[in-house]
């Protein structure tokens, strides 16, 4: 028995350890070429070279600093906007059944259609209001996409929580909006977290609609990240140096609101 149980082990640690190559060695792909330079770069096999940050100091240089300010900028009010106006829909979705169970599905419909579907007059609608190559017309496009799953994504939490909670709250004098500012959302937190984190990533990560909608300095970083693709070949090493700077915020950013998470799942005010 202690064999078959050392050998489940060790045949369970070697299934990790190859999940976590898997996982990883594309990472260690880019950022090794990120150091290395165009010679080296075009052998991917040979590890014997000298590291240069000439790729880094280029990129430093070059827009991508702007590009990712303009990324961060159109995450963050793409994710406040469709959290300020998610919730109050999810809300109403969940408590009163606002179209039925149908319109649950129907929310979705904006996330069925392909991008292509709706390019077309947003661009035309940006252009005629004037806010064509800028971020707020960006901010729209993702909002076709984004509000709907932010919507989705928090009748589940509403679901969950008791209708008790908002009653009691109406006992003691709170009005219907007093119950839901006051009462759910702080117990809705862990949700609200994830909504948001998943909204912001949706936005920071989207090319389509900020490679047709933005230009010049409204350009976002997805965008200047492709602009490496140039008719004289992909600059190899500064793409890998941008593609570093692209997710290293997001791997962060998933870190701190898993652990705010954490935290609201553990508080709240259900109290066990």
């Amino acid at each position: 028995m202690r064999l078959r149980r050392y050998v489940g082990d060790a045949a369970a640690l070697l299934v990790l350890c190859a999940a976590l190559v898997a996982i990883f060695f594309p990472y260690v792909f880019i950022l090794i070429a990120s150091l290395k330079d165009v010679a080296a770069i075009n052998r991917p096999l040979e590890w014997n070279f000298t590291p240069t940050l000439a790729n880094w100091a280029a990129v430093v240089r070059s827009d991508i600093p702007r590009q990712a300010w303009n990324s961060l900028l159109v995450g963050a009010w793409t994710a406040a906007i469709s959290l300020a106006t998610g919730a109050p829909a999810a809300y109403a979705f969940s408590r009163f059944r606002v179209g039925g169970d149908a319109a649950r599905f129907v929310v979705l419909s904006a996330q069925m259609l392909p991008p292509a579907v709706l390019i077309v007059p947003l661009f035309l609608l940006m252009y005629t209001i004037r806010l064509l190559n800028t971020p707020w017309a960006v901010i729209a496009a993702h909002l076709t996409f984004i509000l709907p799953f932010v919507v989705w994504f928090l009748i589940g939490f509403f679901d969950d929580i008791p209708r008790e909670l908002e009653e009691q709250a109406m006992v003691d004098g709170c009005t219907p909006w007093q119950a839901f500012y006051r009462v759910l959302l702080p117990v809705a937190r862990p949700g609200l977290g994830a909504a948001a984190l998943f909204a912001f990533i949706l936005s920071w990560n989207d090319l389509f609609y900020a490679l047709l909608l933005s230009g010049g300095d409204s350009r976002t970083l997805p965008v200047g990240v492709a602009g490496y693709w140039t008719f004289r070949g992909v600059e190899l090493g500064q793409m890998s140096a941008a593609i570093l700077l692209s997710i290293t915020p997001m791997v962060g950013l998933s870190f701190l609101v898993q652990r705010y998470l954490v935290r609201g799942f553990g508080g709240g005010v259900i109290k066990g």
